[in-house]
């Protein structure tokens, strides 16, 4: 699925229009956040928490089911209450394929929808599911939720929720208003590393959380320019836009062990890009210098590093690394006035209890404080996607509803982590300039209880 078009029409003139008029108000953090939070001026109450009933069984329509979507039907087909009821997807060998595994899973074969980009709404129309799930390209998760939401539906979205601050809200105020769930499915908080480090915080071991690091840096050179699967769409997002535009997955595990939305909650953000030099360089090693890719112009930055303050005063550093040689990371580091702890390396020093001025490993702590979701889990979640954490997100959001319980991350989650894209980007554009957060919750996040596997 081509995302030119939703380029065009979101990143050309109305976005720089956006970008003269912003910058014509001066600057500084006020008139930054009044300037970006002005859809919260009609929800000014703090929103009461969408709340249901328990599930006998969880009915599921699927839409976008490529390499991660195909990847979490196999985990809902190993789940036991759950149906898969319809897939819609715009290829339809696609389509075809989960039908199939539906089938040989032991249940009836689910109706397939192909015959349009829109055709997920004919899906979301129908009155035997509960929950609408989509893994597609990023521009079709905000459509997919809102119709999903405003017809009965929960709604499940691969990351990020959502790409600019006006579909942010788009998610908000449909949850609210429909009272339906809308949940961004962030894998990489249940990793074990990153629930280990929840546990260590939430534990107290580590004193008073002041500070953390993370990111998504992750070589995609090949990925971009492989003519395929995530190259149909993501590859534009480098073409037209320059900012942190893929913030969650580092960021959500430290906002998790940081409380944000319960008890703190982000304040504003600097971003700043160096030079766009990797995905040229690369282009014209493996398509020639006179290629189309390589004479092609990249707005993207090779490393964006994007600087947030909360409201009770800590720091995360979040960074956006795909265009450059390098091995996998996502820093995954927090630290308090006690210790610190953070991945890739993993490694561990808390005061009092490591040897003075040394590292440990994280197998010194996994034996006593690996967390419980993991300790009950992980023969089950084994083989399944990234390392077994794919599993248990799905696992816990079918847990949740079949329960009665609030899902682990709710879509003032899905939000203020999403809201990170466009917020960097128009700092980026500004020379660093701080951008305030809107605040989603609208003051709710200073007596919000934790949710995230709260009751484990």
């Amino acid at each position: 699925m081509s995302d030119n078009d939703h380029n065009q029409k979101n990143y050309g003139y109305n976005r720089r229009d956006f970008l003269k008029k912003g910058a014509a108000a001066g600057l500084g953090i006020s008139m930054a956040g009044a300037a970006l939070t002005s859809c919260s001026q009609r929800l000014t109450a703090p929103p009461e928490p969408v709340k249901h009933g328990p599930l006998d069984k969880v009915r599921i329509g699927f839409v976008g089911v490529g390499l991660q979507g195909s990847s979490h039907v196999r985990n809902f087909l190993r789940m036991d209450n759950v149906e898969v009821k319809a897939v819609c997807d715009i290829v339809e060998w696609k389509v075809r394929r989960i039908q199939n595994w539906v089938e040989e899973a032991g249940q009836p074969r689910p109706e397939g929808y192909f015959l349009s980009k829109t055709d997920f709404m004919r899906l979301c129309d129908r009155d035997d599911l509960d929950l609408v799930f989509t893994a597609t390209p990023w521009r079709w998760h905000v459509p997919v939720c809102v119709d999903a939401m405003k017809k009965g539906k929960h709604a499940a979205t691969e990351v990020p929720a959502a790409v600019t601050l006006d579909e942010c809200w788009q998610l908000v105020e449909t949850s609210e208003k429909t009272r339906h769930y809308c949940v961004m499915m962030e894998n990489c908080c249940y990793s074990d590393r990153a629930m280990l480090i929840l546990n260590l915080t939430r534990l107290g071991l580590l004193g008073e959380i002041l500070n953390g690091e993370c990111g998504y840096l992750h070589d995609l050179r090949e990925v971009k320019f492989s003519g395929r699967d995530e190259s149909l769409w993501r590859t534009a997002h480098s073409i037209k836009r320059n900012g942190n535009l893929y913030p969650t997955h580092g960021l959500g595990p430290v906002a998790e062990a940081m409380d944000i939305n319960r008890g703190d909650s982000f304040d504003y953000l600097m971003s700043m890009s160096c030079n766009s030099r990797g995905l040229n360089l690369f282009a014209t090693e493996k398509f020639g210098p006179d290629s189309r890719e390589a004479l092609q112009k990249y707005a993207l930055g090779d490393v964006n590093t994007s600087l947030i303050k909360t409201k009770m005063g800590r720091t995360i550093t979040v960074i956006h690394d795909t265009n450059l040689p390098r091995p996998y990371s996502r820093g995954d580091m927090v630290q308090g006035t006690q210790g610190i702890i953070q991945g890739y390396p993993d490694r561990v020093h808390i005061e009092g209890m490591s040897p003075p001025h040394q590292w440990e490993t994280f197998e010194s702590y996994m034996e006593k404080y690996r967390h419980s979701l993991w300790k009950d889990m992980a023969e089950i979640a084994k083989g399944a996607g990234h390392g077994g954490m794919d599993f248990l997100e799905d696992f816990r959001l079918v847990d949740a509803l079949l329960q009665g319980r609030e899902p682990d991350m709710d879509v003032y989650d899905a939000a203020a982590w999403s809201a990170v894209s466009e917020l960097s980007e128009i700092s980026v554009a500004r020379r660093g300039q701080p951008m305030g957060f809107p605040d989603f919750t609208r003051g709710a996040w200073k007596t919000n209880p934790r949710i995230f596997c709260a009751e484990l």
